[in-house]
């Protein structure tokens, strides 16, 4: 037998579209060895999600189809597969964790049937048996409290424990083969390093071949063996890990790990890709990258590019490297390397402060029994002490559930607080009625994670971001309410021809400027930042952070950065606050936390973080020469 697990030679997989036929994959080859992970990187629109759909053959029809190439598993062309024997392996021989727990669980079945069904059809078990399978795998993703999980519905679980029953319902039938599509996304870094931990026992126990899509680089570099870069529905790079991150090639590749954001980085932009991928539909002749990309050529853009192999099994598409290419083109870029952006600069230290507050707590009660009598209370907050300066970012972090959200709108009275005093600017809001507190609301706003479920479908982009001046500032005229509005979509960097757009026309860093565009239109003072770039891109993420510290540095204003992505907090927070069952167990300045850090659990915290090695990007400067 094989070592190849998976082998995907050729694989096209096209869509029927209004625009024309979109070639999301087109022409991706690669395998997965048994017992290793192989990570696929790139950002949105390039064609990983559907290369992944198309291996456990859920590629929504009619308008998708395979149009060519080979699927193997375990030797077997799944393609070629009657579909009584796709649905044989599919869920069993392989598993496939989605991005979206909330669209992919079914709400009208409780958690635990959800998992049994699969164990039962899969693998032949009595539902006793499955029962007992399916507590023990919801116990191992670190749920509490299984027996009582397993009863429940998922509207009643957060967003990350929903993450983990999905991760539990891939992993009952132990496959052969695990799709893992942005697992960890949602989840906080230590249920992260958990749930990684739990995947490779199966890959030791089963030998299981892991398929890892992310767009979190330093997840990689610590969990996967190989990687392929994929850009516009092709590989342009694959290596194993370490050479990949010790010398990366493409230029594509560079300037994703150059977004990183971290510590060593935090007084200057991260550098940024220009543009975005090209639509599916029309891709361009040559090379997909071309007008994006730092160093093209004199006929990048009329050429496709070969696939060279360099040392040890290294592969680019990228004309820079290729003899006969460079041999009949001027090798000179088209394009020249900016310069340096200038650093971003801090605030001073003399800042004034801005929010004060004092025994912050939020307390919901419990009810039960016929009469709904209150038998308890669920502590979300229990008694908070924060300090923000203006112009300054105080990140507020970890585990869910730890009440971080809830004490980020109770601050801005999105929700009223149990008890506690919250002064801003000197006055203390939680003394005002609702009538009083609606002069504060401008100043006080907050950016949600999920930008398309905060934006109204039905309202064009300029109506939703009027609709704030509107309402919290009915004193503007409407012409000067308009001109503030191409104003602000401007600064964050779009057009103001997007205005007479919908939100369904953008993609996820463009709605997430949008709805920055939104909570700017109104001038607040302070600003919650609810998870705001957990789900983007590394290459959208440096954007996105990138104008959070220009507006801040412009514009004085002050944040509180609600995250568990610790590398962001790295290079945007001045300050950190650890949450953890409703208290704040630590806090100091970002270096404090991060090289001095007293708590055990901020400990725990750091040692979980997923990290790539100082001197493993040597790339700086030296490669695609």
């Amino acid at each position: 037998m094989s070592d190849k697990a998976l082998e995907i030679k050729g694989l096209k997989t096209y869509f029927n579209t209004p625009s024309g036929v979109a070639k999301a994959v087109d022409g991706v080859s690669f395998s997965i060895n048994r017992g290793e992970t192989f990570a696929l990187v790139g950002e949105s629109g390039c064609g990983k999600s559907v290369t992944s759909l198309s291996v456990i053959q859920l590629v929504p029809e009619p308008a998708g189809f395979i149009a060519d190439g080979e699927i193997l598993l375990n030797g077997e062309d799944i393609i070629s597969m009657k579909e009584a024997d796709k649905r044989r392996i599919r869920g069993n021989k392989i598993s496939m964790i989605f991005q979206e727990p909330m669209t992919s669980l079914n709400p009208v079945f409780t958690i635990g049937s959800q998992i049994v069904e699969p164990i039962m059809l899969h693998q032949g078990k009595t539902k006793a048996e499955a029962r007992e399978i399916a507590i023990g795998m919801l116990a191992k993703v670190g749920l509490p409290e299984p027996g009582k999980l397993f009863s429940v519905y998922p509207h009643t679980l957060s967003g990350g424990m929903m993450q983990r029953v999905m991760i539990a319902i891939a992993l009952a039938c132990r496959p052969d083969l695990l799709i893992a599509d942005e697992p960890t996304t949602a989840l906080d870094v230590t249920i992260e390093a958990q749930i990684l931990e739990l995947m490779k026992e199966l890959q030791r126990e089963l030998g299981t071949a892991i398929m890892l899509i992310t767009h979190n680089m330093a997840l990689v570099y610590r969990n996967a063996e190989h990687v392929a870069v994929m850009y516009a529905g092709k590989i342009v790079e694959t290596a194993s890990t370490k050479t990949l991150f010790r010398n990366p090639l493409h230029p594509y590749t560079i300037q994703l790990l150059r977004a990183i954001p971290e510590m060593g980085n935090r007084d200057r932009p991260l550098e940024t890709i220009p543009g975005s991928v090209p639509p599916a539909t029309d891709f361009p002749d040559g090379c997909r990258f071309s007008g994006r990309c730092s160093r093209e050529m004199a006929g990048c853009a009329a050429r496709e590019p070969r696939p060279i192999l360099k040392a040890d099994g290294h592969l680019v598409s990228c004309h820079l490297y290729d003899p006969e290419f460079i041999s009949t083109q001027a090798s000179r870029p088209l394009h020249t390397e900016g310069k340096a952006p200038e650093p971003i600069s801090t605030p001073p230290m003399e800042r004034s402060p801005l929010l004060d507050v004092k025994g912050l707590k939020k307390h919901y009660p419990i009810r039960k029994g016929l009469f709904k009598r209150i038998v308890g209370y669920n502590k979300a907050v229990n008694g908070i002490d924060l300090e923000i300066r203006r112009g300054s970012t105080l990140a507020l972090v970890g585990e869910s559930g730890s009440g971080k959200t809830t004490a980020g709108k109770a601050i801005i009275q999105l929700i009223r607080p149990t008890t506690g005093t919250v002064r801003f600017s000197g006055n203390i809001l939680t003394d005002l009625s609702d009538t009083e507190l609606k002069p504060y609301k401008s100043n006080t706003q907050i950016i949600f994670q999920n930008p398309y479920s905060s934006l109204n479908p039905r309202m064009m982009i300029g109506e939703i971001i009027e609709e704030g001046i509107r309402s919290l500032k009915p004193e503007i005229p409407v012409r000067e309410r308009k001109q503030k509005v191409r104003e602000t979509i401007e600064r964050v960097g779009l057009t103001e021809e997007m205005l007479r757009r919908y939100p369904h026309e953008f993609s996820g860093g463009q709605r997430q400027r949008i709805g920055i565009a939104r909570v700017l239109a109104v001038e607040p003072e302070f600003i919650v930042c609810d998870e705001a770039v957990s789900a983007l891109d590394v290459s959208v993420q440096a954007q996105i952070l990138n104008l959070l510290k220009s507006i801040q540095r412009d514009f004085g204003i002050s944040y509180l950065f609600i995250t568990h992505d610790l590398g962001v907090v790295e290079y945007i927070a001045d300050e950190v606050a650890v949450m953890y069952g409703g208290k704040i167990v630590e806090r100091g300045t970002v270096e404090e936390i991060f090289k001095t850090p007293k708590h055990e659990y901020t400990k725990t915290l750091l040692n979980a973080v997923p990290r790539i090695e100082k001197g493993e990007k040597e790339y700086d400067g030296e490669s695609a020469r």
